[in-house]
């Protein structure tokens, strides 16, 4: 993975505890890569995590608790896995991420559009029954709706692991910062469960996953799959 156009990335600090991007490189703007307050936290000096409140349930986390000392360590990563983080939102970016995301709803509805005219061309419905006419239509904009879920999904996680191999192979460095990347989302989403209650146990599994919004809605890989596939990139030497 290669920057072509190093002045065309510029750095800003975001609110959150993941970085973050927005354009795509080509354009004349650039693009945006938000960085996180807590890649400026290490284990001597955590002030990038603690010096904000974090409201869960309506309640600040306890920093000194046991949970929020667990949270606060999920949240502080390595140099190595701050550097695979940001490689990754980087090959997102230039992959881009931000664009085929804004593609796949019109190219679902200009889809539906087609399919409906097309049936009503081929039965010959626009002489007969309008009410034909529009159940033809539902029908398009449902095969539409349906279509949208599943392409937009396929899209994120595409580009979820192409983005993540991109990261890793540049170094075994970059792969075992992915590891642990990985690992402490997983950790946060575990002690997220813990802390939301109810709630907290509807969105994360047990092992850090996130549960998909519907069957058909599964917007982003898994992170034990992703962090299994670093791991394989590992064994077979490409990182």
């Amino acid at each position: 993975m290669g920057i072509h156009s190093p002045q065309n990335y510029m750095a800003f600090a975001a609110f959150g505890f993941h970085p973050v991007g927005a354009s795509v490189p080509w354009l004349p703007s650039g693009v945006r890569v938000g960085l996180p307050a807590n890649f400026n936290s290490t284990p001597d000096n955590m002030v990038g995590i603690t010096n904000r409140v974090v409201l869960i349930n309506g309640k600040p986390v306890e920093w000194e608790s046991t949970s929020g000392a667990a949270l606060k360590e999920a949240l502080m990563f390595s140099p190595e896995a701050q550097r695979f983080a940001l490689a990754r939102k980087v090959a997102w970016l230039q992959d881009s991420g931000p664009l085929l995301h804004a593609t796949v709803a019109p190219a679902c509805l200009a889809g539906a559009c087609a399919y409906g005219v097309g049936v009503k061309q081929v039965f010959g419905l626009y002489g007969g029954s309008a009410v034909l006419r529009a159940v033809v239509s539902l029908l398009a904009l449902a095969l539409g709706a349906v279509s949208y879920v599943l392409a937009s999904g396929a899209v994120s996680q595409r580009l979820d692991c192409r983005s993540d191999w991109c990261a890793a192979s540049l170094s075994q460095d970059y792969a075992k910062g992915g590891l642990e990347f990985y690992d402490k989302l997983l950790s946060r989403n575990r002690t997220l469960r813990t802390l939301m209650g109810p709630k907290g146990k509807q969105m994360y599994a047990p092992n850090g996953n996130l549960f998909p919004a519907s069957l058909l809605m599964l917007r982003h890989a898994p992170y034990t799959t992703r962090r299994d596939k670093i791991t394989s990139l590992l064994k077979d030497g490409k990182a």
